[in-house]
């Protein structure tokens, strides 16, 4: 893939070129971020924006209740806005339930202690509001459903297909579990199936383009003939620009590539079907038994690997980087610090 797709992937995702406002701005353009791990989808709304801090994140979880968690594309954690949830678990979350009966069977949790188990989940949150795990664990164990290894995730899953559970508010640093319309307040009228699609390709081009049909069915875990006719809907918005890639029509140049540290399980590794136009012969140092690393993008490629120890930032090069990489780095090694309210300590970049 030539460096200009790279270069307008990374400018559709807010990576270059003006920054998001809010975190809600970071999140509406990329439409769902990953967010298993909390510290990365915090990282990847940093990467968006300017000036704000984690804090601002929190206060979108629990107070002003705008981004909410839950498991929507792929069966997968995802952060996005308050008013995306809805539509986003109505198309991307039926076609979760046949595999997610199929895991519950592995975990040790058959048919009917799994239904035990969502209702369990359900009447948890209906009656006492936010739960965390530990407490839905303990309720759970009381009712003789098993929560070891992957079997917890796995019932809280199902509650959630079929009772629309999100992660929103943070309690003492853990999200807690609740009814989406408890928290959220009423659910708006659904989408028509049409609408709906039609909203995901625009929605997910406007954040991922270039990409192509396979891109978007892969990353929204959706048959590849309902998102060729959500693309079809939109067919006057977009440009064909060969090779399968389309794009919006009415989009801004490709700003030049950014130098930045990026969290683990970063949106732009899991928008499109390949990895390889960004990490190349790096793929295995980043992506390592299906866990996503911190790691350094400059001129569209993958560069480092980060971590934070003893609170300071060390960046370990996968080969020596120019002087002016390097300094890039280490400023923006600061700016994580700051955004994240660690106390400042000068980051470390480790010999190759």
């Amino acid at each position: 893939m030539p460096a200009s797709a790279v270069a307008a992937r990374c400018t559709a995702q807010l990576l270059s070129g003006a920054p998001a406002a809010t975190a809600e701005e970071a999140v509406r353009r990329v439409l769902a971020v990953q967010g298993q791990d909390p510290r990365g989808f915090r990282l990847a709304v940093r990467a968006r924006t300017s000036g704000g801090t984690a804090a601002e994140v929190e206060a979108a979880l629990t107070g002003s209740r705008s981004l909410v968690v839950s498991w929507l594309n792929r069966g997968t954690l995802h952060l996005v806005e308050a008013a995306d949830f809805w539509w986003l678990h109505d198309l991307t979350t039926p076609q979760l339930a046949k595999d997610s009966v199929r895991r519950l069977g592995q975990e040790g949790v058959p048919p009917p202690l799994a239904e035990r188990g969502v209702a369990v989940v359900h009447d948890e949150v209906s009656e006492h509001g936010p739960r965390t795990r530990d407490e839905l664990r303990v309720a759970l164990e009381g009712a003789g459903v098993p929560t070891t290894g992957q079997a917890l995730v796995h019932v809280l899953l199902a509650a959630t297909l079929q009772h629309r559970l999100i992660r929103g508010p943070v309690r003492d640093g853990e999200h807690c579990m609740v009814l989406a319309e408890d928290w959220l307040g009423a659910a708006p009228p659904p989408l028509p199936r049409e609408e709906a699609l039609a909203t995901l390709a625009r929605r997910y081009l406007a954040g991922h383009g270039p990409a192509t049909d396979r891109d978007l069915a892969m990353w929204a875990k959706l048959p590849l003939r309902d998102v060729r006719a959500g693309l079809a809907a939109i067919a006057d918005e977009t440009v064909d620009l060969g090779d399968g890639l389309l794009d919006l029509a009415e989009r801004a140049p490709a700003e030049p590539l950014p130098t930045r540290l990026l969290g683990n399980f970063d949106p732009i590794l899991h928008g499109w079907v390949s990895r390889d136009p960004v990490l190349g012969a790096h793929e295995g140092n980043v992506v390592v038994g299906g866990i996503f690393r911190s790691w350094a993008f400059d001129a569209g490629r993958a560069v480092a690997l980060w971590r934070i120890a003893g609170g300071r930032v060390r960046i370990a090069p996968f080969a020596r980087l120019p002087r002016r990489t390097e300094q890039a780095l280490l400023a923006d090694a600061e700016a994580v610090v700051a955004y994240l309210g660690l106390p400042a300590k000068e980051p470390v970049l480790e010999a190759v």
